[in-house]
C-alpha cells in the first residue's frame, strides 16, 4: 500500500463514521446461542475431515482475499484473511481468523502485529468481521482503528491482524489472546499471497484491550512459539491490564469504566469452563444476560456507580470466596507468566478521575480509570528484574485511558520504527518507580 492508498483508508474512517452510510447493525442474538455458529458465513468454521488436533499450531485451514471494508464500505484496499489452527487458554486446538494487509512499499521483510481493542463478548465484533464488510455497534471501534493502521502500512510495515479474543470471544482471558496472536504471525507466513515468511521480522503493537494481547503473546513466545519470538524485535504497548482482581476493585462503583467488572466475569469464566450465575444477585443475573453478548460499548456508563456487592449474591461480597473464580483470574495475571526476552515499550496513564473512576483502594491505587498504574510500573520493573533491561515504561500523570492513547500512539510508532531500524532499544530500568504485589489472590472462606 502507497501513502495515496493509505491515506484513502483514513478518510474512508472518517467518512464512515461522520456520513453514517454504513447498513444497519446486526441484532443481538437470543439467549443461549451457541457463540461459535452465530454468524453464517462459513469461512469461520473449520469443516474439514481430519481432525483439527492434527494440525500444527499456526497451520493454514482457509484463506480468502477481498477488499477492506470501513463500516461496510469496501475500500481500494485489499485483504488476506486466513482460518488457522490455533490454542485457546485451556490448552485445547481452537481455529481462529485473521487479516493480513499488505503494504505496496513493503517487500516482506517486516510486519506488524497490530493487536486491536475491540473488547467484546460478542465474536461478530472482531476486526476480521468489520473488514470483511460486517457492521455492528461493537464493531466500530475495530473500524475507527483503520486511523491507526494506516499510518504503519505507509511507514511500509504489512499488517497482521488477528482476532485476539478467539471466535468464542473471550474477553480478558490473556492466555488465549496470546496464543492466538503467536499462531496468527505463524499463519501469515504460512500462505503464499501474504508476501511474508519464515524471514519477516515482527514488531507487536496494541493498545488496551490490544495490549492484553501483546504482552501475552511476549510472555509466551520463547516457549509456545520460539521462532516466532527469535523475529520479534519488539512490543508496544499501551493502557495494559496486569492483575484483573486489582482492576475490579480499582473500577468498583466507578461512573464509567465499571462495566468491565461484568464482562470480565463472563469473559474469564467463559474462557475456563466456569458457570458463575450460581453466585450472582437477581441484579447480576439481569446485567449477566444483557451482556452476555455485548460489547465494551454496551458496557461503559451504562451502569453508573454498580459495585460488585450488587452483582453477587450476599455471601459472595467478596470476589475472593469464590475459588474457581480466583484460580481463573490467577491464571490471566501477567505478574505469574514469563519474562518476555524482546525489548518492550509500555506507557500508562494515571488520571482516571477524568474519567469519572475516583478509587484508591489500599495497595492498588490509583490509574487511568480502568488499568492500575501501580500493576503497569510492578510489571515493568518485574520484566527489568528478570533479565530484560530493554524496557522502557513511561507513565502519563495528566492523561486518562482513552486521553493517552493518542500520545502513546505516535510515541509507540517511533519506538518500533527504531527496532526494526536495529538501534539500540533505550531502558527505564532502575528509574521506575515501586508499584504493587503481583502475588496470586489467596482464596478466603465464606461465613
Amino acid at each position: 500500500m502507497n501513502r495515496r492508498a493509505a491515506g484513502l483508508l483514513a478518510t474512508a474512517v472518517v467518512t464512515a463514521l461522520t456520513v453514517g452510510t454504513a447498513p444497519a447493525a446486526t441484532a443481538a442474538p437470543a439467549a443461549g446461542a451457541q457463540l461459535n455458529t452465530r454468524t453464517s458465513d462459513p469461512f469461520y468454521h473449520y469443516d474439514g475431515s481430519k481432525p483439527l488436533s492434527s494440525y500444527k499450531p499456526g497451520d493454514v485451514l482457509k484463506k480468502r482475499t477481498l477488499d477492506y471494508h470501513i463500516l461496510g464500505i469496501p475500500t481500494p484496499v485489499k485483504a488476506i484473511q486466513l482460518l488457522y489452527r490455533s490454542t485457546d487458554a485451556q490448552g485445547r486446538p481452537s481455529a481462529n481468523v485473521t487479516t493480513v494487509v499488505r503494504s505496496h512499499n513493503s517487500d516482506g521483510s517486516k510486519a506488524v502485529s497490530y493487536q486491536s481493542f475491540y473488547d467484546s463478548l460478542d465474536p461478530e465484533d472482531g476486526p476480521s468481521r468489520a473488514i470483511a464488510g460486517d457492521v455492528s455497534l461493537g464493531g466500530l471501534i475495530a473500524n475507527a482503528e483503520a486511523l491507526v493502521m494506516a499510518p504503519l502500512l505507509g511507514k511500509g510495515y504489512d499488517l497482521v491482524i488477528p482476532d485476539t479474543e478467539g471466535q468464542t470471544a473471550d474477553f480478558a482471558a490473556g492466555p488465549g489472546y496470546g496464543t492466538n496472536t503467536l499462531d496468527s504471525i505463524r499463519a501469515s507466513t504460512r500462505a503464499a499471497e501474504t508476501g511474508l515468511h519464515s524471514g519477516t521480522e515482527f514488531g507487536l503493537f496494541g493498545y488496551s484491550g490490544g495490549s492484553i494481547a501483546t504482552n501475552w503473546a511476549a510472555a509466551l513466545a520463547p516457549e509456545y512459539a520460539p521462532e516466532v519470538n527469535r523475529r520479534l524485535v519488539g512490543f508496544a504497548e499501551g493502557g495494559l491490564l496486569v492483575a484483573p482482581a486489582h482492576n475490579l476493585k480499582y473500577v468498583d462503583g466507578a461512573l464509567v469504566w465499571n462495566g468491565v467488572i461484568p464482562m470480565a466475569v463472563i469473559g474469564v469464566s467463559r474462557s475456563y469452563g466456569i458457570d458463575m450465575k450460581p453466585y450472582l444477585s437477581a441484579k447480576g443475573l439481569k446485567v449477566y444476560k444483557e451482556l452476555e453478548y455485548g460489547s465494551i460499548l454496551d458496557a461503559l456508563g451504562h451502569y453508573p456507580g454498580m459495585t460488585w456487592k450488587q452483582l453477587v449474591k450476599p455471601e459472595y461480597k467478596d470476589p475472593n470466596s469464590i475459588p474457581a473464580f480466583t484460580e481463573a483470574v490467577n491464571k490471566v495475571n501477567l505478574g505469574q507468566a514469563a519474562t518476555p526476552t524482546v525489548p518492550g515499550f509500555i506507557g500508562q496513564g494515571n488520571a482516571g478521575r477524568l474519567e469519572g473512576t475516583f478509587n484508591n483502594p489500599h495497595g492498588i491505587g490509583t490509574g487511568d480509570g480502568v488499568m492500575v498504574a501501580g500493576d503497569v510500573r510492578a510489571l515493568a520493573r518485574q520484566y527489568c528484574a528478570t533479565g530484560n533491561k530493554s524496557i522502557k515504561y513511561e507513565q502519563y500523570g495528566l492523561l486518562s485511558h482513552v486521553g493517552a492513547m493518542p500520545h502513546w500512539t505516535l510515541r509507540a510508532m517511533a519506538w518500533l520504527d527504531d527496532r526494526f531500524a536495529g538501534e539500540t532499544a533505550p531502558t527505564s530500568c532502575g528509574r521506575i518507580p515501586a508499584g504493587n504485589s503481583l502475588e496470586p489472590e489467596k482464596p478466603t472462606v465464606t461465613k
